[in-house]
């Protein structure tokens, strides 16, 4: 049986993902489902660098704006809507475009992974949490070095959220979380992934220059709304609130804020592209001197010719 067929726009932040995948919705009569962690939380628009008012007028968007900052969101929670959103796309015989840098979620949604009920335990979870207070991040990384090392080796030490995951499936199921995800290798769709690059330095500059332009946009007075209303929890840890939230405690200044989000923004786009390099087939397509309306018909050649191909 064919599979239905699914575009997903990756690669990391500031490198144009938007603006592609705006403009290839218009093309292909598509629709975009949003598959960043921090894009569906209201009231954190400027430092997620939600598509604009009028981006979203052009093409209708899936996914943004759907939840309050202290509402949990998982990757289950993601696959369920997105694949609700993808069928509702598809139901109106529009072509679904994925966009977005959280590589799990488009993982989630382009192959079968299961997120199990099962492999949950709050008790668990909260004695790691717990640990890691106490411990540090350093000594929690470190026991999954130990229980999983080649778990380990893909998730990055800081990402505390993910190592707890790891550990919490492992505690669960008896089953490692790296076998656990070789296991969950299936396609669901017949994908074209299409990867966007460019070169390192010219990201990097990118990057900065798009938090200055935060600034500009009035991301302190975004982020201190939500510092007064006591929002806590999931969404904070978000690159761009963590750190405002720390200066808005007096634990550092404004300058050391903003220069933190920039260093967090660039380590965090060299490990999306690590992530897509290593666990996607994307194609890649680099954008470092050419426009993105220059690239848009190789892209919409490629698309075309890779589901061209998975009919015959």
């Amino acid at each position: 049986m064919n599979k239905e067929p699914l575009i997903a726009v990756v690669g990391p932040t500031a490198v144009g993902k938007t603006e592609l995948s705006i403009r290839l919705a218009e093309t292909l009569q598509g629709e975009i489902i949003n598959a960043d962690s921090m894009q569906v939380y209201q009231g954190m628009t400027i430092g997620t660098a939600k598509p604009t008012d009028a981006e979203r007028a052009r093409v209708p968007h899936h996914l943004i704006d759907m939840l309050h900052p202290t509402e949990p969101w998982t990757v289950s929670s993601f696959q369920d809507r997105a694949l609700a959103a993808i069928s509702n796309v598809k139901a109106k015989d529009k072509m679904p475009i994925m966009v977005g840098g959280t590589g799990l979620y488009v993982q989630a949604i382009t192959h079968h992974l299961s997120f199990s009920k099962a492999e949950s335990d709050p008790a668990y979870r909260q004695e790691l949490e717990t640990f890691a207070k106490k411990q540090g991040g350093t000594a929690l990384f470190q026991l999954l070095v130990e229980k999983d090392p080649k778990a380990a080796e893909s998730i990055h030490p800081h990402n505390e959220r993910r190592v707890i995951r790891a550990l919490e499936v492992l505690h669960t199921t008896g089953c490692r979380f790296s076998e656990r995800e070789e296991e969950q290798s299936v396609p669901r769709f017949h994908s074209a992934l299409i990867g966007l690059t460019m070169d390192r330095e010219l990201l990097y500059s990118r990057i900065n220059q798009r938090v200055d332009r935060m600034m500009e946009l009035g991301l302190v007075e975004e982020v201190e709304a939500l510092y007064k209303a006591g929002i806590k929890g999931q969404a904070i840890q978000a690159i761009g609130y963590k750190e405002l939230y720390a200066y808005f405690n007096q634990e550092q200044s404004l300058s050391q804020a903003i220069e933190q989000i920039k260093t967090r923004s660039r380590q965090y786009a060299k490990r999306q592209l690590t992530w897509f390099k290593n666990k996607s087939q994307a194609e890649w397509f680099d954008v470092t001197s050419q426009t993105i309306e220059e690239i848009l018909p190789k892209v919409v050649d490629f698309s075309c010719r890779k589901f061209k191909n998975g009919l015959e």
